[in-house]
Formats: C-alpha cells, structure tokens, sequence
C-alpha cells in the first residue's frame, strides 16, 4: 500500500510526531550527569553556572546551557536571582568610589563569629586583596584583638609586600590607635567606611557571606583547632578551585601544574 503518513495518522487517530524518531541523549551525557550531580552534592551552595566551570577544569566540553537543562532535568535548584543594588550616596553627594586597579591596591579586612559545638564563641579575620579576590589569611582564634590585627597584617605584608590602602569597618580593633599608628609608619593608607554601611566594604561582606553560607553554616566544629583545619582548607580551596563570577569563572589563583624537566636522551 502507497498511502501517505498523514493520511494513514488521520484514519488511525494519532498524531504524526509518533512516528518521528525520539532524540537520543549523547553517549556521554549518563557520565556527565553523573559528574555533575557529585558535584553539586559536594558543592552544595553552587549553581550550575560553576558547576559547569568546574567541568570544563575536570575535561568536559560543555557550556552552560547544556549543564543547565541537565541541572533542571534532574531537579536541581538553581539559586534565585539577587535584586540590583544602588550606588552609595553620601549626604554631601558624593559617591564612594575608591575602586581596586591592580594587586596589593586596596585589601580589606573584617570579622566573622561563630561557635564550636560547645557553645563557646570563636572569631575569624579575614583579609581579602580586593582586585584578585584572593583571600589573603583567615585568623581564627577565640579573640581577637588589635594585636592580632597587627600580627596578621604583618605577617602579609612580609610575603607580599604593603598595599596601597587598607580597608576596614569602624570596630574597635580597626580604629584602635596602634593599628592605625602601624598601619601608617609601613606606608600604606587606611580607608575607614562610614559607621552603619556595611555595603561600602562590598568585597569583603560578599566574601564573608559566601564564607558563611558554603563552610560555617554547614558544618559542625567540635573543637577550635578542627574549625583551624577545616577553614583553611577551605581558604585554598576558595583561592585555588571555586570558580568566581567576577573572574570569568575562574578561580582567584588556580593552582599552575609545572611539569618535571625530563633528561635529555644521549645518543
């Protein structure tokens, strides 16, 4: 019988994409699910944008769309678009504008609190180089003083030199008379942010949020020299590994593989 497809769906009652052929899945794509959902379950808090970067570091060619519809394929959220913030005014009109240009331009440093499963507080320092986005050091003690604002700075400013500024919230050990003394004698200038203005120390807030939510909020430290350990492994990972959108997805400083020198062969 020579009758057309669509004479022969019209008497049968069905619709003519049933006799189209299904799209089939690339041969590669239950390994790449796969990758992505270990991923995603060790990174939790991440979307799927890094979690594609993070695939392309791994060897996989891919771009984001194809890691999106997989990521809603299989049910993953993906992480709700934060609303445009405006630009700092000051009452006199002017306009906060003290921007990073290059390394060791302007770092800024801030707090973070949290306890131990004891209940007993600790604190961390983190000191973040605003053009890089690298986080410097993280102190983590259970205080911290001026005093440790200094060892800290100092320790820095050894192994990579004295920035330009060096910005900083209103507390106590940041306008303390000694740190500001120091900070002054090295060389480098200090750029205070208005009382009650967190935002204006923008870099720093983003990095301590990202802290909180993808290390302190998810895990439980049962001594202070664990929540040491763990911090820190997380400072490299952050610094060597996550991707940042700021930075193309790439990480502040990925870690660099030199290959060993082989020997000449002698003939």
């Amino acid at each position: 019988m020579k009758l057309s497809e669509r004479r022969v769906c019209r008497v049968l009652g069905q619709h003519r994409s049933t006799q189209r052929r299904r799209p089939q899945g690339r041969a590669d794509e239950e390994r790449l699910v796969a990758d992505m959902i270990e991923l995603a379950r060790q990174y939790g808090r991440y979307g799927y944008r890094r979690i594609a970067a993070l695939l392309r570091d791994a060897g996989w060619q891919v771009n984001d769309k194809r890691v999106e519809r997989l990521w809603r394929q299989e049910g993953l959220k993906v992480p709700a678009r934060h609303p445009k913030k405006g630009r700092l005014w000051l009452n006199d009109g002017s306009c906060v504008r003290l921007r990073p240009e290059y390394r060791n331009h302007v770092w800024s440093y801030d707090f973070v609190h949290c306890r131990t499963d004891d209940g007993k507080v600790f604190r961390t320092l983190n000191i973040l180089d605003e053009f890089s986005r690298e986080c410097l050091a993280i102190r983590v003690k259970r205080r911290l003083n001026s005093t440790d604002v200094i060892d800290a700075l100092s320790d820095l400013f050894i192994l990579r030199g004295v920035p330009a500024f060096i910005r900083s919230d209103n507390g106590p050990e940041f306008v303390a008379h000694a740190v500001r003394d120091w900070i002054t004698a090295v060389g480098a200038k200090t750029a205070y942010i208005e009382p009650g203005s967190p935002w204006e120390n923008g870099y720093c807030e983003s990095f301590n949020a990202r802290f909180r939510d993808e290390l302190l909020d998810g895990e439980i430290f049962y001594s202070l020299r664990e929540a040491q350990i763990l911090i820190e492994k997380w400072r490299k990972h952050y610094n060597t590994m996550r991707p940042h959108s700021a930075l193309g997805y790439r990480p502040p400083v990925p870690e660099t593989i030199v290959p060993m020198d082989r020997r000449p062969v002698m003939h």
